[in-house]
């Protein structure tokens, strides 16, 4: 039975799997539009290759529950004619370092590009017009119109558009700018001149923008910050900053994680190699954790598990849904359509009237998938241990529900700096280039074979500090790709968390210090599809741990784990596992 709770989660999935469709879309549009193919979202932003794009103009900026393609479509339009027509390192030179004549300058220069659209695309166009009118709009019904400040702003926005486009403002707004538009156009006529006629010189245009921008700076200098907390909700600096958020005080952007390529490797042909594979381990990971201990820990993962607020049935239904397949179970007897049942002609010579002497097929869903856990547990991943143990366990929990096979492995190293590989290598001489220089550890945590319920001591090892060590990644995704790949199933999925590059150092000082990753990018490559070849055997997807994967995971998210786990979160991972793969 569907719950109020279920149909409000069903309800905010759906929305999220919209607003990633319209956004894929968008990315989409613009790697089409640019011929560049490192456009891209992570995690609800807008990125071009490592960078993310800063969108500046604010009738660019779509509201967070925004489900329109016509403003999606007329964001990447505009962003599209911002990369063609304008030149970033040029616009940067003038900028002003003020935030308010900075955040007029940023705009003028996009409505300047935007100008440059001909007639040659109509749709563009009518998606970009519907975006400012929109913006206007939402504007004025925010009230930002009803103080000075903010009327002046918005008379200079709606005439330097108009003279720059060589259309009318518009008609909604008219009556209501007349009286302020009489006192800015004697004030800024040359300037206002010239944007229209410099607008396809940008050096030029922004001695005009740049007089604008100016002007509002000196109109600012008369208004004082509110400093009684009754009016300060009447700041006009305030609702500038508010709605002119110029994005260069963003928060701290997202790391992404580091990767280049390895000389050693591109001049080998790519054939990745270990010194010594005489140390290297398979191990169950409460074989390295005492008894007592792993109870200890088991107790701790309870108390954070009844903690969280996720509805674990809503998530097996998902991956039910998604990951099974109808199967024949059967027949019905008693129905009153279907295949006539021979059992019981006589019964419909008897009884004219009885209806139900039909069989009908019964069918039930059955798993064709089969999804690995793999987590990175090298050394930086020891402060989260409890927080992924928690993570991982919601989603075998759930998986086991819907049916659905899972393990969950771990991969880290047997010692530190190289260990007895190293020491073997230096009593041979320290041969150049000699490939891995550790201990590789795999670790088995939860098999397939294995129920959630009687792997649940199993989990709790990965709350024991000293398994943490080095990682060896590209090794890792390759063994649980093989184990996957002995499944008999028709889907498989592998499911990497980390929260940094592979790492070793022993490895990086002795080899180079992408030999690692280049591996690990290899690997991925091999058994998900990439660098044009077509999709491969099994889905790979990165969650990155306050990290950007996408060096390496084509499908990636990063993940916030820091506070309690929410539906939100899960939806986010769950929706990842799920999604199709479109490369």
């Amino acid at each position: 039975m569907t719950t109020p709770g279920d149909a409000t989660h069903a309800s905010a999935l759906a929305r999220t799997r919209r607003q990633q469709y319209l956004e894929d879309i968008e990315a989409a549009v613009l790697r089409a539009h640019t011929g560049d193919s490192r456009w891209f979202y992570a995690s609800r932003r807008l990125y071009h290759g490592q960078r993310r794009v800063p969108l500046r103009a604010p009738h660019l900026k779509l509201a967070d529950d925004c489900l329109s393609i016509t403003g999606y479509r007329a964001v990447s339009d505009a962003l599209a004619l911002r990369e063609r027509f304008s030149n970033d390192a040029l616009h940067q030179h003038l900028r002003p370092a003020e935030p308010e004549p900075r955040l007029i300058y940023d705009w003028l220069e996009q409505c300047r590009v935007e100008a440059l659209l001909g007639p040659g695309a109509p749709g563009m166009a009518s998606n970009l017009e519907q975006r400012f009118r929109q913006w206007s709009l939402d504007y004025h019904h925010a009230q930002f119109t009803e103080t000075a400040l903010g009327l002046l702003l918005f008379c200079v926005i709606q005439i330097s558009r108009s003279r720059l486009m060589a259309a009318p403002m518009l008609e909604a707004f008219e009556d209501m700018l007349e009286a302020t538009r009489a006192n800015i156009v004697p004030a800024l006529g040359h300037a206002l001149a010239g944007l229209r006629r410099e607008r396809h010189d940008q050096a030029a245009f922004q001695r005009h923008a740049h007089a604008i921008a100016d002007w509002i700076a000196a109109q600012l200098e008369g208004f004082e910050p509110q400093q009684d907390r009754e009016q300060e909700d009447k700041d006009p600096r305030r609702a500038l900053a508010l709605l002119l958020d110029s994005e260069d005080d963003l928060e701290e952007e997202i790391p992404v994680a580091l990767s280049g390529q390895s000389r050693l490797l591109e001049d080998d042909a790519n054939r990745y190699r270990a010194f010594t594979t005489a140390y290297d381990s398979e191990r169950r990971a409460d074989s390295l954790v005492r008894h007592a201990l792993l109870v200890e820990y088991r107790d701790r993962l309870d108390q954070r598990l009844a903690a969280q607020k996720v509805n674990v049935r809503r998530l097996a239904r998902a991956f039910r849904r998604h990951l099974s397949v109808v199967e024949r179970d059967g027949w019905n007897d008693g129905e009153e359509s279907g295949v006539i049942d021979g059992r019981r002609l006589s019964q419909i010579v008897t009884s004219p009237q009885e209806r139900r002497v039909f069989l009908r097929e019964r069918h039930r869903p059955v798993s064709d998938a089969q999804v690995s856990l793999l987590i990175d547990c090298s050394g930086s991943m020891k402060v989260h241990g409890e927080a992924i143990a928690t993570l991982v366990e919601l989603l075998a929990r759930a998986l086991d529900m819907a049916g659905v096979s899972s393990e969950v492995l771990g991969f880290t190293t047997g010692a530190w700096n190289g260990g007895r590989a190293q020491r073997d290598w230096l009593r041979s001489g320290r041969p150049a280039a000699p490939g891995r220089l550790n201990e590789a550890r795999h670790l088995i945590i939860k098999d397939a074979s294995q129920p959630w319920r009687r792997a649940r001591l199993g989990l709790a090892a990965l709350l024991k500090a000293d398994i943490y060590k080095e990682g060896i990644d590209g090794e890792a995704v390759q063994w649980a790709c093989q184990r996957l790949m002995s499944a008999d199933v028709n889907r498989r999925l592998l499911v990497v968390i980390s929260d940094g590059s592979p790492s070793d150092s022993a490895t990086n000082l002795a080899n180079d210090r992408h030999y690692l990753d280049h591996h690990l990018r290899s690997v991925v490559a091999t058994y998900s599809g990439g660098n044009g070849r077509r999709s491969g055997p099994i889905d790979i997807v990165g969650l990155g741990v306050g990290l950007d994967l996408s060096p390496y995971y084509p499908r990636h998210r990063v993940i916030d784990i820091g506070q309690t786990l929410d539906n939100t979160l899960l939806d986010d991972v769950v929706e990842l596992m799920l999604s199709k793969r479109r490369y």
